[in-house]
């Protein structure tokens, strides 16, 4: 049996137990995988509900467009729908965003206007800003306004949570939300609460949002807002789908924390989340002394990895910001003491050179001349020379010389030195702020990336 349109395949997502990063918790941990939406993210299930109501509201007619501001998923699903529907996208994203959202959006024909993320919502510049205004330009438009658009939470009313409850058979008590909007966890939480009143709601923010503050004070401190990079989660403001009295407990997570997890969902439980995936994780360990025997706690995990391969899953933008611990050329010789480099001068005999690997226990050897390097030999090169001519260790070494190892910063970081080692090239070499030189082989690289 053949569906009708792509925008049957929204909902029935899977709910995967986590084994490996919360096998040390005494309870179940359930990731309800919401990227195997077509839109790959859980904002298929709302934009296609609030696209819905508003056609039987009227707000919008045929062949009219569709705008809004949006981090790139709910965009994604309005698209997804307006190609079915035949309407038209505007989305306006902020600069946060990662770059692949905004080409996503535009493949599947929706107009993108970026917009700058460190001013207040009420500034003309803001996202929010610019999609109200050109609502008010564009003939025959509908503004969708997701955060204060109560479609939104009666969507995961409808789905998301009878999905939960019927997936766990009742037996779910804890449901965990990085919460943006507001919309999947009050109508989820709502729902699961009407089912069994003792379920806990967690929800997850970030730091530089207000809700955490707002949720338990009741204030809206704009002294909690500054600019953050977590994406998909957090506000600056309360949007209109909340209902605080749905949630239990709020927690905060550092853009750090929710990276690396994310990164370590993807590795060790082979599931290629988001950004926010990790972060809704994290924030459940942090509450884990909350968690009992026979607890069954499910996550929101809320969008696919592809839309962060250039952040989170980009090694060099999580260096940048200090996200991964870089080891580097320093680190791997500081724990040899006193140990000299050993070396060699053009002058000396091939068999000096095999003397000194056998005496050391090494297998790479610069060449100096006059404290520069001029050349370097390895047991490898040496071996296909003997084999081609025995009599080659009586020769002097500036006869056999191999190209010198390459030199690099002392604070260059390993998983640079890597692209420095070759067949050709086993090793690599550095001078201290001292001047002194020192050498790096794949060996020293291969032993420090598998600790």
């Amino acid at each position: 049996m053949w569906l009708n349109n792509i925008l049957e395949t929204i909902g029935n997502t899977p709910l995967i137990k986590l084994n490996k990063i919360t096998k040390d918790l005494p309870c179940t941990v359930l990731a309800k995988v919401e990227y195997f939406n077509p839109g790959n993210s859980i904002k298929d299930r709302m934009a296609l509900k609030m696209l819905e109501v508003a056609e039987k509201e009227g707000k919008i007619k045929p062949g009219g467009t569709i705008i809004e501001g949006t981090s790139g998923n709910t965009g994604m699903g309005l698209a997804l729908a307006a190609c079915v529907k035949g309407y038209k996208c505007i989305f306006t994203t902020t600069d946060k965003q990662s770059k692949e959202k905004a080409d996503i959006l535009k493949a599947v024909g929706a107009e993108v206007i970026v917009c700058p993320t460190n001013v207040d919502p009420s500034d003309p510049r803001s996202y929010y800003s610019v999609s109200k205004r050109l609502a008010t330009e564009v003939p025959n438009s509908w503004y969708v306004n997701q955060y204060d658009n109560l479609a939104n939470r009666q969507t995961h009313y409808e789905q998301t949570g009878p999905e939960i409850w019927e997936q766990t058979e009742g037996r779910v008590t804890h449901l965990v939300v990085a919460t943006g909007t507001g919309g999947t966890i009050v109508g989820t939480g709502k729902y699961l609460k009407e089912k069994n009143p003792d379920i806990k709601v967690w929800a997850i923010d970030s730091y530089g949002s207000l809700l955490k503050k707002y949720f338990e004070t009741g204030e809206l401190d704009q002294k909690e807002v500054y600019p953050y990079i977590s994406e998909g989660f957090g506000e600056d403001f309360v949007p209109a789908n909340y209902d605080m009295s749905v949630i239990d407990a709020f927690t905060k997570v550092a853009d750090k924390d929710g990276a690396l997890m994310a990164r370590r969902i993807a590795k060790e439980e082979g599931i290629f989340c988001g950004y926010s995936a990790g972060s809704c994780l994290q924030g459940m360990l942090q509450l884990k002394s909350e968690l009992k025997k026979d607890d069954v706690v499910v996550l929101i995990f809320h969008d696919h990895g592809s839309r962060y391969v250039g952040k989170v899953y980009n090694d060099e933008w999580m260096l940048e910001r200090g996200f991964l611990e870089m080891k580097t050329f320093k680190d791997l010789i500081s724990g040899r003491g006193t140990q000299r480099l050993i070396t060699l001068s053009s002058g000396q005999t091939v068999a000096e050179a095999i003397d000194l690997m056998k005496e050391y226990d090494i297998e790479n050897i610069p060449v100096l001349q006059d404290g520069a390097t001029i050349g370097a030999i390895s047991a490898s090169g040496l071996f296909n020379k003997i084999l081609d001519d025995a009599n080659v260790k009586w020769k002097k070494v500036e006869s056999v010389l191999e190209k010198a190892y390459p030199e690099v910063a002392f604070d260059t970081p390993v998983e640079r030195l890597s692209a420095f080692i070759n067949k050709e090239n086993g090793a690599v070499l550095s001078r201290d702020e001292a001047g002194s030189l020192h050498i790096v082989t794949k060996y020293d690289i291969i032993q420090s990336l598998t600790k």
